[in-house]
């Protein structure tokens, strides 16, 4: 998951409201949204290699969210574990806050570098594994957004999305009209890209809130409304090479 937009409002009638798109190689296999066999209470897509999930939620009332950090200062431990296994163990672990504190307290940096996010229907963590930076928070209420640096950095494609989840929400039309920014393969001006030692041709295309290419690109597209009734509406468009759509489902998760 590299572009994450959300409404967090905790004591409202929908305290979660999501936008995101996975950006990944096309050739990495991928199990679409739905119930995992060996875990039917966990709901997401699948990473068929690693085993673990970008974006997924848990029936009981939980869900957990992941991205990469792109810094050219951050090596990759050796035998680092997937950062998808993650998504997983949030979703899983009975004391979550344990679990949280003895990532922030360095265990996260057994892992390449990442963002995750963590709700339970009342609280929401980030927790952000830099080079500069081991931290976990609670996130504020209000429109946040999330990318490959941390929690609202400025990128292009990042103030995009939650600006386009802002409009959506201020609409009443939740997901449609906020999910066409997301869709949006127009990069950024060369000015406003971020230096995150890819090189400037790499900057550009990864700039784009839809990121299209034969070899890696936008792979889904994930909606959620988390409702104060603990009912959870997740739905994911997937797309393929130069970003061909593949299709689409809509789930409706009752307490």
């Amino acid at each position: 998951m590299c572009l994450i937009a959300f409404d967090h409002r905790p004591g409202s009638a929908c305290p979660l409201r999501l936008i995101a798109n996975r950006d990944e190689f096309h050739a990495r296999p991928t199990a679409p949204l739905g119930a995992w066999e060996e875990a039917p209470a966990i709901v997401g897509g699948r990473d068929l290699e690693a085993g673990g999930s970008w974006l997924a939620v848990h029936r009981r009332g939980r869900f957990a969210a992941v991205t990469n950090v792109r810094d050219p200062r951050l090596t990759l431990p050796l035998g680092a574990p997937s950062r998808g296994g993650l998504v997983r163990e949030a979703l899983e672990r009975d004391d979550l806050t344990a679990w949280l504190d003895r990532l922030a307290g360095g265990a996260a940096h057994d892992y390449a570098g990442f963002n995750l996010l963590v709700g339970d229907g009342e609280t929401l963590w980030h927790l952000h594994r830099g080079f500069d930076a081991l931290s976990l928070r609670r996130v504020p209420p209000g429109l946040h957004g999330l990318s490959n640096a941390s929690l609202d950095t400025p990128w292009p494609k990042l103030i995009a999305a939650r600006q386009g989840l802002g409009r959506g929400l201020h609409h009443g039309r939740f997901p449609e009209d906020a999910l066409p920014v997301l869709g949006d393969a127009r990069p950024a001006d060369d000015e406003a890209l971020p230096e995150t030692g890819v090189g400037l041709e790499r900057e550009r295309q990864l700039s784009s809130c839809f990121i299209v290419g034969r070899d890696y690109g936008t792979r889904a597209t994930t909606w959620l409304s988390w409702h104060a009734d603990g009912v959870i509406e997740i739905g994911e468009r997937r797309f393929g090479p130069e970003g061909v759509r593949l299709g689409e489902t809509q789930l409706r998760l009752e307490p």
